[in-house]
């Protein structure tokens, strides 16, 4: 039985869970989170909240990795949109992303946000899984994810990261999702939602409801079913 973590930051987006799975065979709190299972004959499924921020974003990635044993970690959430083609309820795949709080060029030849271990400064998500995701929903938008600890609320501040790391949307949590899998040799899948648009900001992103949580949520299920 094939095991698969499900990492979401926010608890509106687990009413988005809810409402494909339904009530959890159990509930059970560990490591300082609150993990959900649902179990069917061909996976187990551990749903966990993670909290907003990359902190609790990769923490919550090695428990599921260490933990709960899972074979591939997917990850949904509202994001913010970069671009004007970014709309309002886009639904995205994360092909890589860039940590963009992340910088020891002072003391490392590489550049901002480049981890050593990576020749740029992306870090890919899992290349068969991205394929097999946008086989399986053709609509799905291809993304690069800026991602760090701030929510990003003005125009200005968005513009800026699309200028400086050729990225699509921003959120709170997929750097630390993407390398902990990564170095755990462990995929991982990351789907988003945009959910405030380039002009948009907090009070748009508190309006915005998971409404194609269910499109994820149906391509997790469909790769997992395939093995």
């Amino acid at each position: 039985m094939k095991k698969i973590g499900m990492i979401v930051a926010v608890r509106k987006e687990i009413e988005a869970v809810l409402r494909a799975y339904g009530t959890p065979l159990s509930t059970e709190k560990r490591g300082g989170f609150e993990i959900s299972v649902y179990r069917n004959r061909r996976y187990k499924l551990f749903v966990l909240e993670s909290g907003i921020g990359e902190i609790g974003a990769a923490a919550a990635a090695q428990l599921l990795i260490t933990g709960y044993g899972v074979e591939v970690v997917a990850n949904f959430g509202v994001v913010g949109g970069l671009t004007p083609e970014m709309s309002l309820a886009k639904t995205c795949i994360v092909k890589s992303v860039v940590h963009y709080d992340m910088d020891t060029s002072p003391i490392d030849p590489v550049k901002p946000a480049q981890y050593a271990e990576f020749p740029d400064i992306y870090i890919p998500a899992s290349e068969d899984l991205f394929r097999r995701a946008l086989a399986l929903e053709p609509e799905l938008v291809p993304v690069v994810c800026a991602s760090g600890d701030k929510f990003v609320d003005t125009k200005e501040a968005k513009t800026a990261l699309r200028e400086q790391y050729g990225a699509d949307i921003c959120d709170m949590e997929s750097a630390g999702i993407v390398l902990t899998c990564y170095r755990n040799r462990i995929p991982c899948i990351l789907f988003k939602i945009v959910s405030d648009s380039i002009t948009g900001g907090a009070d748009e992103y508190r309006r915005m409801t998971v409404e194609n949580g269910d499109v994820c949520l149906s391509v997790v299920t469909r790769i997992a079913s395939e093995g």
